[in-house]
């Protein structure tokens, strides 16, 4: 079956459970899913349900589609994702911002666990994403391209839009909350980075790393939806402090940064036209 038959199959099943169209996308990275709790008039459909969606298998993913209202907003919040680690091609991990776009999404707020590289992070930092670099050895749009999706050869000089991220600065300065801003390189994982490659990552001007993101960014750049990008430090990339790393900790920095995450994905949002 070709993308636009099971975005269809998809569509027909969301539509016929809800009745209205959401004007924001969410989705929340590891430990960062809590926010979705907070969606009033709630409906949450795990990903188990909707034809064609893929199954969240990594600690710290709920697995479920959170539609309603958050800060004056309609949303559609995905409590975890796929990543291309677990074994799904790239048209998998992508697939829900294919479905937010048919829904009518025009603004997507991404968020991840990462492993701050610049020196001036520290684990609990909130960062912008103001670039990334693709380091994941593929690209969701390589094959046929359908111009009723986007464009075959889709700008990505300002994947992460200006204007989102300049809302999101003066949300953060008058809530008082630190927040950084860099350039995210994504990596395939699942193991975490050695120190040789931090290094490496550091020269080329990465400021933090992770194992998803840079998907979605792209296809939602291709089919026109802005983009938002934020990143929670959880901990320092190998080599930096020099101390082992675990998922453990990623999932207990991102519960301690709960409130101040909320806070400012819930002004920002509330700050949207």
């Amino acid at each position: 079956m070709d993308l636009k038959s099971k975005i269809n199959e998809t569509m027909t099943f969301l539509t016929g459970t809800v009745n209205w169209r959401p004007e924001v996308g969410l989705i929340l990275g590891s430990g960062l899913g809590a926010l979705a709790e907070e969606v009033r008039e709630a409906l949450a459909i795990p990903y188990r349900k909707i034809p064609h969606f893929p199954v969240s298998t990594v600690e710290g993913h709920a697995g479920k589609l959170v539609m309603g209202n958050l800060a004056g907003k309609k949303v559609a919040a995905m409590q975890g994702r796929f990543h291309f680690y677990e074994g799904y091609s790239m048209a998998d991990v992508t697939y829900p911002v294919r479905v937010m776009r048919e829904m009518g999404v025009k603004t997507l707020v991404i968020t991840n666990a990462a492993g701050g590289i610049n020196p001036f992070f520290r684990p609990g930092d909130l960062m912008l994403i103001g670039d990334h670099i693709n380091l994941m050895g593929d690209n969701p749009l390589r094959g046929p391209n359908d111009e009723t999706f986007g464009p075959r050869f889709p700008d990505m000089s300002r994947a992460y839009a200006r204007d989102l991220r300049d809302k999101a600065h003066a949300v953060a300065a008058s809530s008082g909350i630190r927040l950084q801003e860099g350039v995210y390189a994504g990596l395939m994982g699942p193991s975490y980075e050695t120190p040789a490659e931090i290094r490496y990552l550091r020269a080329v001007g990465a400021d933090a790393v992770g194992m998803s993101t840079v998907p979605e960014v792209i296809v939602a750049n291709h089919c026109g939806i802005q983009v938002l990008g934020i990143s929670c430090i959880t901990n320092m990339a190998a080599g930096i402090l020099h101390q082992n790393l675990s998922h453990d900790e990623v999932m207990a920095v991102a519960e301690q940064v709960r409130t101040k995450f909320s806070e400012l994905v819930k002004g920002i949002l509330a700050a949207l036209d």
